[in-house]
């Protein structure tokens, strides 16, 4: 077997920071000329991390302030549930907050993303029958 038909290695299972981008694509000091605003935003992104994560007690500080920022964000959301306003969005902002360093807290998020896609097909298409049934 030659290098050139060797077996590409298997991808590692997708984590809670993993956008879907192949891994490699951008790697820290890569020209960003040809990638888009979003491409490069993402590159930057995930040269931070990789810088973080080679500091252990940064990387703790990190992991604390978020769970401070996200905790209270959930808690502002709660004193503003029972008042007319986004409460309930706010408390799902802070549990996207802590989603960003918790597995737990990221799959709520993605829980909720997909009620909320669910719940926006089926108004689209109770829209659609009633507009349908008028004509």
């Amino acid at each position: 077997m030659t290098s050139e038909t060797a077996v590409a290695p298997s991808r590692p299972a997708a984590g809670p920071h993993d956008d879907g981008a192949p891994h490699g694509a951008t790697t820290p000091g890569a020209p960003e000329e040809g990638l888009g605003r979003t491409a490069r935003a993402r590159a930057r992104w995930r040269a931070g991390r990789a810088k973080l994560d080679g500091y252990p007690r940064l990387r703790v500080a990190y992991k604390v302030g978020v769970a401070l920022a996200g905790v209270v964000v959930i808690a502002v959301g709660l004193v503003l549930v029972p008042l007319p306003g986004p409460g309930w969005l706010i408390v799902f902002v802070g549990v996207a907050v802590l989603g960003t360093e918790f597995p737990a807290a990221h799959r709520v998020t993605q829980a909720v993303r997909r009620l909320a896609h669910r719940l926006r097909l089926r108004w689209r298409a109770w829209r659609a029958s009633r507009a349908s049934a008028r004509a």
